[in-house]
């Protein structure tokens, strides 16, 4: 029966379908822009100090690199197969503690983004890690979004064009229910059972006492079970100064996301209590379309309109000198990207 309500929950809400459907309308809007710009790779001239523009195979460690250090958390860059020894000796030297943030330096969707409590968590994530990867200072603030922020590059003040508020998949108990139960009474998380089931067994048989919460994914990912809500409103002359003065201070940066973890919406505005999660540049895609109240055919909307604004900014850089992929280079991000994203997923 659950098996059952999950397909049809996921059948009537379009944010679960699977993203080549979503994206197949877009595909010939795609194909026009590279027409027009004589090149299906023309994103890498977006973002110059990005590898790829940030369209996709892009390193977490360079990009945290352009940032300026007290936007964004303290990070160290592990090479692959690293020996825990090794990991216990850098970390002390340094303000990371437990709980800390590990995730794969190429990335995607969330995937292998894990929250370390304990030596024992760490040796068991590392068994699967034959790959860069990175180990983060874990930020305690309670709230989240993503803002999504593009400059012309013949410009000094950018357009924040969308913001997103990630609500966490949290449980709140009663006293009554077990961990289990209280995820399957609601649809969003219970998609996310089998996965969950793998990481707390049978903590999830647990029963929380009226009104205790638990956060089972600490971090804003929209296919790990995050709910996403378009809060494009707060968007304000205050908050777009704050952005754009971050932004110019990141080398080239001209089209992107910012996924910010903060405290309150005033200290965003004010720019500060705030750090940079994560920086994700031509690949970004628009997440206030995953509102549940938004249509599919408004999500179509507003990713042709970033995929035109994309194009402007790369021909611009590109009419300056800055590259794009030839044919062979485009084929080849594609097939390395699915490659990547199958093998991820095969060790999540």
């Amino acid at each position: 029966m659950r098996t059952l309500k999950n397909t049809l929950h996921k059948i009537l809400n379009w944010e679960y379908w699977n993203t080549n459907v979503i994206y197949f309308p877009i595909f010939f809007y795609w194909i026009y822009l590279s027409i027009k710009a004589r090149s299906l790779g023309f994103f890498n001239a977006s973002n110059p100090k990005i590898i790829n523009g940030g369209f996709a195979l892009e390193s977490k460690k360079e990009i945290y690199d352009l940032i300026p250090k007290e936007n964004y958390p303290e990070t160290l860059f592990f090479k692959a197969n690293q020996k825990i020894d090794t990991i216990k000796k850098a970390l002390e030297s340094t303000n990371i503690h437990f709980p800390f943030i590990i995730k794969p330096d190429v990335g995607l969707q969330g995937l292998r983004v894990e929250k370390i409590n304990s030596w024992e968590s760490l040796n068991k994530y590392l068994q699967k890690t034959n790959y860069d990867f990175l180990v983060q200072e874990c930020i305690n603030y309670p709230l989240e979004v993503g803002v999504f922020y593009y400059r012309m590059p013949n410009e000094n003040k950018g357009v924040i064009s969308g913001i997103v508020y990630k609500e966490f998949l949290i449980i709140t108990g009663n006293g009554i229910n077990t961990v289990k139960e209280l995820i399957e009474q609601n649809p969003r998380f219970s998609l996310q059972l089998e996965t969950l089931m793998k990481k707390y067994g049978n903590k999830l048989n647990d029963i929380l006492a009226k009104d205790e919460t638990l956060n089972l994914v600490p971090y804003g990912n929209h296919v790990r079970g995050s709910k996403f809500t378009d809060v494009s409103h707060w968007i304000n002359e205050n908050l777009t100064q704050t952005i754009n003065t971050i932004c110019l201070q990141i080398p080239d940066f001209h089209f992107g996301r910012l996924d910010i973890m903060f405290k309150s919406r005033e200290d965003l505005e004010q720019g500060k209590n705030f750090s940079i999660i994560e920086l994700n540049g031509a690949g970004s895609e628009p997440t206030h379309i995953y509102d549940p109240k938004h249509s599919i055919f408004f999500a179509w909307k507003e990713i042709i309109r970033h995929y035109n604004i994309l194009y402007k900014i790369s021909t611009y850089n590109h009419q300056k000198g800055y590259s794009y992929l030839n044919l062979q280079q485009s084929r080849q991000l594609v097939i390395d990207n699915r490659r990547l994203t199958n093998y991820l997923k095969s060790i999540s």
